[in-house]
């Protein structure tokens, strides 16, 4: 018998350039394309980061530079200091003043313009005029505007018989004051992110509902809420960041004042004594480190809210889907 021989495997084909060019393309070019937000990330977020950090470590001076360093009694010193857990205190305070009415108001804006009015693009550009308004105009026209002696506030209360307040001096009026500038300025802002969201809800669950019987604020708080709650939680977010780092309206609340946030330090915000001690008092280590201590604060309760966003995710999930079936039935 002969043996065949053995069948000769071809070679490996090469292939050419534009071929390797292609499957590098493939290959590579997605991270090509995200590459420019992680640079800019790492630039303009993450490496002040990572300088603030080591600010906080040294007894640090705006001209001479880094000085002795201190490690982490820059931490220790402001945890036990009064002054910050006032700011801390007026933080929060005028957070929970302003963005508790601030999302209830938006949503309710948000459900009006939602419903088929006359001049509906008038409306919803309306509610976005105070957010256009620069931050230091509002300020100073509220600033008037509670003015102790000749605010309109106190002109009107005096008017209709009550005791003029002092807006500048006392704690919670102060709070309220800077509360209202904060709402008049992002209420409107919030409404059209949530009104948005109620604009992608599908009509036909409320057709649905109304032909069960279900009125008007039945429909509102058991199909609408439920369905932008994604919307909700994110606007919650984004205020909690933002009222967690107020300091345009305390900074210039009352100019007059020699101490920044009221003679008092009554309505200092933690931003506002952060800047006290860096600027005015040359003590940058104390600022950096109560910066990182406020950056971990906003990280904490942003993670708390996503964990409670979760819960009522995973909760509600089956209602609405439940829903939806029996609407499409």
């Amino acid at each position: 018998m002969h043996s065949t021989p053995p069948a000769r495997t071809a070679p490996p084909q090469r292939l050419t350039w534009q071929q390797r060019l292609s499957r590098a393309d493939v290959r590579y070019s997605p991270y090509a394309y995200v590459a420019p937000f992680f640079i800019l990330f790492a630039l303009v977020g993450m490496f002040p980061l990572v300088y603030t950090f080591v600010v906080a470590l040294n007894d640090w001076n705006l001209l001479t530079g880094p000085g002795e360093w201190v490690g982490l009694a820059n931490f220790q010193r402001e945890l036990t200091d009064p002054l910050f857990w006032n700011s801390l205190f007026n933080t929060f305070s005028i957070f929970l003043l302003s963005a508790i009415p601030q999302l209830i108001a938006a949503v309710a804006i948000a459900a009006i313009l939602d419903q088929n009015l006359r001049a509906k693009t008038f409306w919803r550009l309306s509610v976005i005029v105070p957010y256009v308004v620069t931050p230091v105009a509002v300020t100073l026209i509220f600033s008037n505007v509670f003015g102790e002696k000749y605010g309109l506030v106190n002109n009107v209360l005096q008017y209709i018989g009550m005791d003029p307040v002092m807006w500048k001096t006392e704690t919670l009026p102060s709070h309220l004051a800077i509360a209202a500038m904060v709402n008049w300025r992002w209420t409107g802002y919030n409404a059209l992110i949530l009104l948005a969201a109620m604009q992608a809800v599908p009509r036909e669950l409320y057709e649905s509902a109304a032909i069960d019987g279900a009125g008007a604020v039945r429909r509102f708080f058991s199909i609408t809420i439920p369905s932008i709650r994604p919307t909700m939680i994110f606007v919650i977010i984004t205020a909690t960041i933002g009222g967690l780092q107020i300091f345009t309206e305390p900074k210039l609340f009352n100019a007059a004042s020699s101490v920044p946030g009221g003679p008092q330090r009554q309505y200092q915000t933690t931003v506002l004594y952060l800047w006290d001690l860096a600027f005015n008092r040359q003590q940058f280590g104390r600022a950096a480190a109560v910066a990182w201590i406020l950056f971990l604060l906003i990280v904490l309760i942003g993670l708390i809210n996503f964990q409670i966003s979760r819960r009522i995710a995973s909760a509600s999930a089956p209602r609405a889907k439940a829903r939806k079936r029996k609407a499409l039935r």
